[in-house]
């Protein structure tokens, strides 16, 4: 099982990545000058991975406004929560301001709305 890392930074290294992957799509787009529509194409969706990262990052920085400053208690570093579990950015000390997880066992999985949990809300509306 892959280790988990914090959300903010997992995004940000998707958007990064994102950013590779549009060039690298371009730079295949240069073996095909010969085919101007094949090579427009590959031009194209390169630029469209381009794009998909800057609002991607644009997402994530607005997240990352809104998100929950704590320190953490392992390093002492300053960082952010989003959800209800997040992991720190720095040591990855699991984290939670949720006082009903305290000293539970870190699952990715508390950050999903549970069926049991909706249930309750749509009965007593």
């Amino acid at each position: 099982m892959k280790p988990y890392k914090n959300k903010i930074n997992r995004i940000r290294s998707f958007a990064l990545s994102l950013i590779f992957i549009g060039v690298v799509i371009m730079y295949a787009g240069i073996f095909f000058r010969k085919y101007e529509i094949i090579m427009l194409i590959f031009m194209a969706l390169g630029v469209l991975c381009i794009v998909a990262s800057t609002i991607t990052y644009a997402w994530i920085g607005a997240i990352s406004t809104r998100a929950a400053q704590v320190v953490c208690p392992e390093c002492g570093g300053l960082t952010k929560i989003v959800g209800r579990v997040d992991m720190c950015g720095h040591c990855r000390e699991p984290l939670t301001m949720d006082p009903l997880l305290e000293g539970k066992e870190f699952d990715e999985s508390y950050n999903k709305p549970s069926k049991s949990r909706s249930n309750k809300n749509s009965t007593s509306h």
